[in-house]
């Protein structure tokens, strides 16, 4: 039986007035979960004006009261643990195991945030005049606003609101409406950790709801993860609202394979960065470079991985890839595989065939992997976001840095090769935000920073680590005199003040 979700506002689980509803599916199943419902623009109102209420009190709370909350739901997280993974395993459909290992990424990212009162440290200068000193602090903007994907119902939304929740602000989460309840409950969790009401606020929505964030007056900040045109959309009109915006965005990363590559070692790494989460994911690898004469043993090699990759549901332990997202998504994938097919590509392995007894209803597609695909080709420049990998030949590293040059995305690149100096070259030559040597997913850790370059990034700042602490405060400088004498020196008169 289906049931139906909520908001949570102002420190309270508040049910949906708009009258409208967005069914939330379990893709293992295809069946309908839940109902959730979607926010029109008085109660994305009632939720920002709750966070504006919560913000000036909040703001003014010692950065170690707030780190000690943030420890305690730190410490909830854990002890909650398998129960959020299984609410992202049962709505997005990920594998238990790509559910715990994206949570415990998000951890981390609360975990970074508990040492706010170090990273909110200013600087000082001392006697820049006579009885003057300047320093300068770092404080919180106010009303912040994430939108997150389905991608990562627990990962994303953590790399966004412990860091502005730890900087001051307070917060306002849209999460994907494909997977709202992780969300609620991570709301319901910081509740229990001590956040005061209203410095926390979950709402169901969708594009409407998500406009009306974007200029609503009292949001002063904005991030965002998801599609290249809609962060597009995102940065677009959130800044011309006159607020500061993070979007990252689409993504078609690249692996270069060399031919003194680890073959086995290589092969591992592709099969999880290509079809781990079903290819669901930003950082994903829907390319392999193969450099010169490894290329024929490595599309062998991989065809035979491909064809016994284990996929089923996510509540099956032995399953290595689950559904895709929406039986409108799995359409999408089994289309590009159909214009691969149109354009010339060589179909070594095709995900389309996958039939699996008892779980027909289920939003399944098999891995597919091509060959011989070339820079023209649809498949190969657009986001495909799903289990299918295709490998391009190439003559030597140049021509291979080349292609990820000129591909308008600049998420990530990774290298796999024994040579230091091919390593060295690759890292300073690749035109991405986050590079990998012998790392197919070059995820950062908390403590620094994620982001992309060209069209996978629209703002200035990328997200979390010591970029999320820049993006969520601002500077503030303040120039200080004190004389000695006591006595209460004049103006300085009409010119520019001088020191010294």
């Amino acid at each position: 039986m289906t049931f139906d979700l909520h908001h949570f506002i102002g420190g309270t689980a508040v049910a949906g007035t708009s009258g409208r509803f967005f069914p939330v599916f379990e893709p293992s199943t295809g069946a309908v979960r839940a109902r959730l419902p979607l926010a029109d623009d008085g109660e994305v109102d009632q939720a920002v004006r709750a966070a504006q209420r919560a913000f000036p009190g909040w703001a003014e709370t010692s950065p170690l009261l707030r780190a000690r909350i943030l420890f305690r739901f730190k410490q909830l997280l854990e002890g909650h643990a398998d129960e959020l993974a299984a609410l992202i395993s049962v709505e997005h459909g990920k594998v238990a195991s790509d559910a715990r290992g994206s949570l415990q990424r998000g951890i981390e990212v609360a975990e970074f945030a508990t040492g706010i009162p170090h990273l909110l440290k200013g600087e000082f200068s001392a006697g820049i005049g006579e009885g003057m000193d300047c320093f300068s602090l770092r404080q919180p903007v106010g009303v912040c606003v994430g939108i997150t994907p389905f991608n990562f119902p627990a990962m994303v939304p953590m790399w966004m609101f412990p860091v502005a929740i730890a900087c001051g602000n307070s917060f306002v989460l849209k999460p994907s409406e494909k997977v709202p309840s992780c969300s609620l409950r991570l709301a319901a969790l910081l509740h229990e950790a001590g956040l005061p009401p209203g410095v926390f606020n979950v709402l169901g929505g969708d594009a409407r709801t998500v406009d009306a964030l974007l200029t609503h007056p009292l949001v002063r900040a904005v991030s965002f993860v998801g599609s290249t045109p809609v962060a597009r959309h995102v940065y677009a009109v959130a800044a011309a609202a006159g607020k500061r915006v993070q979007a990252l965005a689409g993504a078609k990363n690249h692996l270069v394979v060399m031919p003194d590559a680890d073959l086995k070692l290589t092969i591992d790494a592709l099969m999880g960065a290509a079809y781990g989460s079903a290819g669901e994911r930003c950082m994903a690898v829907p390319v392999a470079v193969a450099v010169g004469a490894i290329a024929d043993p490595l599309v062998s090699q991989l065809a035979e991985r491909v064809r016994a990759l284990k996929v089923g549901p996510s509540t099956d332990p032995a399953a290595e890839m689950g559904p895709l997202i929406s039986a409108e998504h799995r359409a999408r994938v089994a289309g590009y595989i159909d214009l691969g097919l149109e354009e010339g590509a060589e179909l070594v392995v095709d995900g389309r065939e996958i039939s699996l007894q008892g779980w027909e209803d289920g939003f399944f597609l098999g891995g597919s992997l091509f060959d011989r695909v070339t820079p023209g080709m649809r498949i190969y420049q657009e986001e495909i976001f799903g289990p299918v990998l295709g490998v391009v030949r190439a003559r030597d590293l140049d021509q291979a840095l080349a292609l990820i040059e000129a591909n308008r995305f600049g998420n990530g690149a990774a290298i796999f090769t024994r040579s230091g100096a091919a390593a060295r070259h690759f890292g300073q030559r690749s035109q991405a935000g986050m590079v990998g040597v012998n790392v197919a997913i070059p995820v950062p850790l908390a403590f620094h920073s994620f982001g992309g370059w060209k069209q996978s990034l629209f703002g200035d700042h990328a997200m979390h680590g010591p970029e999320g602490v820049r993006f969520y405060t601002r500077p503030k400088t303040v120039t200080a005199r004190w004389p000695y004498t006591g006595d209460g020196e004049g103006p300085d008169g009409f010119a520019m003040p001088t020191f010294g």
